[in-house]
């Protein structure tokens, strides 16, 4: 059966994308492959790998995707932009199957419908709770995929506001063929989501716990790879929101809330849905852009905290940096450089009354991220359909829900975490992050090395220990 789009393109159902390939934004270098835009995170010219063209499709293949549930329609997009020559198709749904058979729900994501027209849309049934599991479990199978058949081994760099850095890490953990260095701002992110990294203890996992915030951490990673040298030698590349295989993966996100708050799809043209994106660093944001390219009939709102660089430069053009970031009860959030479309900013008064509200109204907790989208919500008297999407549990966020006058709701996945053994490294202020990352790289490079000559000789399970500060 073939998908037909507008434009002469097509895809096939039995496989992905006949041609597909990926270009920098900032048009400085050639065309890669999805497999060159996986590994490669950045561009060499420092832009992001994107499509050279977006598969635009009819109404009769919305209409047919409607009836679709989240995870098929995961495969679905993924096979019109990863093409069947490096990925066939009955392998790409095995590898997806295999990332979301961890998730808690069966639907793997789920659409609450509450009181005044709110629909919350739960991307956070992963192992984390957050709706980063989405993407990076999705991405970490594609990596496993192509690093065993080429027996090759990958330096994974990583800056986390709060939930990037415990999914990630929770798509590799244990991998041999992968290492990943996460740098977290100690003291912006949450206890539970700083427990999340620091106690996963395992060979290729390394926490560095940066005295700094989420845009100050990016310099010493944006550094390294501007390194072509360094980069190519240890094979670095990155999973945060500026890989493409993330966007990807969260266009379906888009797709799955349309079809679910649509109120009819037998009419022409197709009814519009109004989503509300909680962003921080503009990768949801991003992906529902595309999604509206490939012909999904979505208005997006990026809703934002008080770090409201996006609301300034979508409403006045004003694109410039505050003095300071601020510290926020939406953490995630707490990031100056993106880019979006129409926006909202609230303040924590703003997300407190949301919680408050959505819980009088419905006894539905919100985290703050998704309480952000939910002010936006109930600012609007329109009665539009509209779908905010939920980040994030919760239960990741005591303190807010806390100063909310509300009841934290912890599972016993979230209450162990305070009785776990830590590992991190710090990296303190006036010290070269930089130049510390490079010489753990390196260490561990040799440490590998060494353990695998030390394998090859005895058999024996070889070197442990990393030299790194456990509390």
């Amino acid at each position: 059966m073939s998908t037909s789009a507008k434009g002469g393109w097509a895809a096939s159902g039995g496989g992905g994308s006949a041609s597909m390939e990926y270009v920098s934004t900032r048009g400085g270098t050639g065309t890669v492959d999805f497999e060159g835009a996986l590994f490669s995170g950045y561009a060499p010219d420092q832009g992001l790998f994107m499509p050279q063209h977006i598969p635009l499709l009819d109404g009769d293949t919305l209409r047919r995707w409607s009836s679709l549930s989240y995870r098929e329609l995961v495969k679905e997009l993924c096979s019109l932009f990863i093409t069947a020559g490096l990925i066939p198709r009955s392998m790409l749904n095995d590898l997806i199957d295999r990332a979301f058979s961890r998730f808690r729900h069966k639907d793997v994501v789920h659409l609450s419908k509450l009181k005044d027209g709110l629909n919350v849309l739960e991307l956070w049934h992963g192992v984390t709770y957050a709706f980063k599991d989405l993407s990076l479990s999705c991405t970490g199978q594609f990596l496993q995929y192509f690093l065993e058949k080429k027996q090759k081994h990958v330096t994974i760099l990583v800056g986390t506001s709060g939930d990037t850095g415990s999914s990630a890490i929770e798509s590799v953990r244990g991998q041999k063929n992968m290492d990943i260095f996460v740098l977290l701002p100690k003291g912006f992110c949450t206890q539970i989501q700083e427990l999340q990294m620091t106690t996963v203890i395992e060979d290729n996992v390394h926490v560095f716990a940066a005295h700094g915030n989420s845009d100050e951490i990016d310099e010493p990673i944006k550094e390294l790879f501007a390194d072509v040298d360094f980069a190519r030698k240890y094979n670095l590349m990155s999973l945060n929101s500026v890989n493409w295989s993330r966007i990807m993966v969260q266009i379906a996100h888009h797709f799955y809330a349309y079809f679910q708050c649509a109120p009819s799809l037998d009419t022409t043209p197709l009814p519009v849905v109004e989503i509300v994106v909680p962003t921080g660093g503009g990768g949801n944001i991003t992906a529902g852009c595309i999604a509206q390219k490939m012909g999904l009939p979505i208005r997006l709102v990026a809703a934002v905290n008080s770090n409201d660089i996006i609301h300034r430069t979508v409403q006045h053009g004003d694109f410039s940096l505050s003095e300071s970031m601020k510290a926020t009860l939406a953490s995630a959030m707490d990031i100056q450089l993106s880019e979006t479309l129409r926006s909202c900013s609230a303040s924590d008064e703003d997300i407190v009354r949301a919680m408050q509200r959505c819980w009088e109204e419905n006894h539905y907790l919100l985290c703050p991220h998704s309480a952000v989208a939910a002010h936006y919500h109930y600012s609007q008297p329109d009665g539009a359909p509209r779908c905010c999407l939920a980040p994030a549990s919760a239960a990741k966020f005591q303190d807010a829900v806390l100063r909310a006058g509300l009841v934290p709701q912890l599972p016993p996945e979230i209450t162990a975490l305070t009785a776990m053994e830590t590992r991190s490294t710090p990296l303190d202020r006036g010290q070269d992050w930089a130049q510390a990352l490079r010489g753990w790289i390196e260490a561990m490079a040799q440490w590998r090395e060494a353990r695998g000559h030390c394998l090859a000789a005895s058999g024996q399970q070889g070197i442990t220990g990393q030299g790194v500060t456990q509390t």
